[in-house]
């Protein structure tokens, strides 16, 4: 029989994940709760917080390097400009929708996966394991 803690609400557990996925703000409640990842018990919701948390990462450090790179991009060229801030907006409208898409699968309790981004936030998340125990 599994314990259950009668204190705990999964209501809010659950609406807790939806923070995670705001655009840009929510990383870093994300960025939070994996610096405080290891340090607290294990448990099913905790590993899909921690697999939440990681996608959201993963996702707004993907978009916000997109977003440096293609504007320094537009302000050192001079004919691509236009398409470079064109591609920007197309970047950044993405990302919105992405973590929409997210929160609509969350609300459906579907798996939140994305093609690529899970697979690079695993790779992240086990280079980041592995220099948490050399040290």
């Amino acid at each position: 029989m599994k314990n259950v803690d009668p204190t705990e609400n999964y209501d809010l557990n659950h609406l807790q994940l939806f923070f995670y996925l705001i655009p840009v703000l929510g990383f870093f409640p994300s960025l939070w709760t994996l610096y405080q990842g290891n340090k607290s018990e294990n448990s099913s919701f905790k590993t899909e917080q921690l697999k939440v948390s990681r996608l959201s990462v993963t996702l707004a450090s993907s978009w916000l390097i997109g977003y440096l790179l293609l504007g320094m991009g537009a302000e050192a060229s001079e004919y691509l400009s236009l398409r470079l801030l064109i591609l920007n907006t197309f970047l950044t409208s993405g990302y919105f929708l992405v973590s929409m898409m997210l929160m609509i699968r969350l609300y459906q309790r579907k798996p939140l996966r994305v093609p690529g981004f899970s697979l690079l936030a695993r790779q992240v998340d086990k280079y980041l394991v592995e220099e948490k125990t050399k040290n």
